[in-house]
């Protein structure tokens, strides 16, 4: 904490305040360095008006069906859940039928079967994580694309305050690439979950209204082996039907989406590869 009671509150301190994130102590303590920051007033009330005015955006929401895209998502997330389950059960019945058959010769070769395993876990563990991370994008893209009255949570118009507020969320200076040479216009982003922590998405639209988006976060950040120097090429992924490439940069996992041909998308890709 500041013990400086007279210090300008920052950004990540407002932050704080808004969304009422802190120990009673720390946000009383914050409270009362703002009574003699006008400044800081200032910002913290015009964030907490557009708080408010998304709040009453959404408010309607609350009383609407869920939209079968979502509901169709859920059903998908479920039975690849169930299939997962039954693979695995599968898994040990097929291992204890090797284990049965197979003791003599892991006994005399159980020094290059460990050795194996050893290398190839860690990537299979990591295939597979890539693999969740762009099924996901690809049901967060079928989901909020259709979307007419809330397709994002903070749209352009408010463009440096989503980046910020999801650079703060993700852990990592964010950038939102420009696209309009492609003739893509930025409609807004949003906050969302991830197995290993929070995800982001862009959505981008052009004249025909046609949208992309751009889902990304941090993969596997709690392995012992690290993933900052990790990088992968671009892969093409037709997940849920939903085209996608994605690719990992420092351990940071990216995926384009959008219903366009395999060219086309690739060249979005790369586009937005160069920038970020």
């Amino acid at each position: 904490m500041n013990l400086d009671t007279h210090a300008p509150l920052t950004d990540d301190e407002c932050h704080a305040l808004v969304d009422a994130q802190g120990t009673p102590v720390a946000l009383d303590a914050l409270r009362l360095r703002l009574q003699d920051d006008p400044d800081a007033q200032q910002q913290l009330a015009q964030w907490q008006t557009q708080r408010d005015s998304l709040r009453r955006l959404h408010a309607d929401v609350l009383h609407e069906s869920l939209p079968s895209a979502l509901l169709q998502a859920t059903r998908q997330a479920s039975a690849a859940r169930q299939t997962s389950t039954q693979w695995r059960h599968l898994g040990g019945v097929a291992a204890s039928v090797l284990l049965a058959f197979g003791v003599g010769w892991l006994s005399n070769s159980g020094w290059q079967a460990a050795r194996s395993h050893s290398v190839a876990a860690p990537q299979l563990a990591q295939a597979k994580f890539e693999s969740d991370f762009v099924h996901q994008a690809s049901l967060a893209h079928s989901v909020y694309t259709p979307e007419v009255k809330h397709p994002v949570e903070v749209t352009a118009q408010e463009q440096a305050h989503l980046v910020q507020w999801l650079s703060k969320r993700l852990g990592k200076p964010l950038k939102v690439p420009n696209l309009s040479v492609q003739g893509f216009e930025l409609v807004g982003g949003r906050l969302l979950p991830g197995d290993a922590g929070a995800r982001a998405q862009f959505m981008f639209q052009n004249a025909a209204a046609l949208r992309v988006t751009l889902y990304l976060g941090a993969l596997n950040p709690g392995s012992a082996q690290g993933r900052s120097s990790q990088e992968t090429s671009f892969r093409f992924e037709p997940q849920a039907g939903v085209p996608s490439f994605y690719w990992v940069d420092q351990g940071f996992g990216y995926a384009l989406a959008g219903q366009l041909p395999r060219e086309q998308l690739m060249q979005l890709a790369d586009a937005v590869y160069r920038q970020l």
